[in-house]
């Protein structure tokens, strides 16, 4: 089924600076807008409810599971994210473009549902450098990093199922590529022909 707006499915291990980049995109790009996960786990640092994540509880997570109010939902680092239902369907059938910070398996997911969205997954340029990263920002135990390392081998493997990837060396660099795919896929032939039908009927194309 084709979408009036444009869906952009973003993934990467902890530590890959994956919020950072969708964040600058963000405040380039006015025509894009996030759509925020629920979560069973804490707030860390400055999050906010309702600015980074929507924190609910297990058993009010669990409802929303039994009620089908996620279009994906996955347990990521021993807590629960998931992506409702209707924050993605309403807004795109309005024309919107949405961005979707989320893990692989969500990604999967959503790209099962929505098959003209758009995959994207950000490498760090190095192991070294992912786990500096994560002790930088100063967040998790020991142990927490160690589990979030653990895991990102997990989830790189899953890099070759998504369609595009961007190596997060050089932060600007890494945000223009971002951008370059954004671009690409609003000038995709099924894309312009929702954005610009009068144009494609005044041409006779399909």
């Amino acid at each position: 089924m084709e979408y009036p707006g444009n869906l952009f499915v973003i993934a990467a291990p902890s530590g890959a600076g994956k919020s950072s980049l969708v964040n600058a995109l963000l405040a380039q790009d006015t025509r894009l807008q996030l759509s925020i996960s629920h979560t069973t786990r804490a707030p860390r640092g400055q999050e906010q409810h309702g600015r980074e994540y929507y924190f609910i509880s297990p058993p009010a997570f669990d409802a929303m599971v039994a009620a089908d109010a996620f279009v994906e939902w996955a347990n990521v680092h021993n807590h629960r994210y998931g992506t409702s239902r209707q924050s993605i369907a309403d807004r795109i059938l309005a024309g919107t473009d949405i961005v979707l910070e989320i893990d692989y398996q969500g990604a999967m997911q959503i790209k099962k549902l929505f098959p003209a969205a758009a995959t994207l997954f950000i490498l760090p340029p190095s192991w070294e450098e992912l786990q500096a990263r994560l002790i930088k920002r100063g967040e998790d135990s020991e142990d927490v990093i160690a589990l979030r390392l653990k895991n990102a081998a997990t989830e790189m493997a899953q890099a070759p199922h998504f369609d595009f990837v961007i190596i997060n060396d050089q932060f600007e660099r890494a945000l223009a590529d971002l951008r370059l795919v954004v671009q690409a896929q609003r000038l995709r032939y099924p894309a312009q022909r929702r954005a610009r039908p009068e144009t494609f009927e005044a041409l006779r194309l399909p």
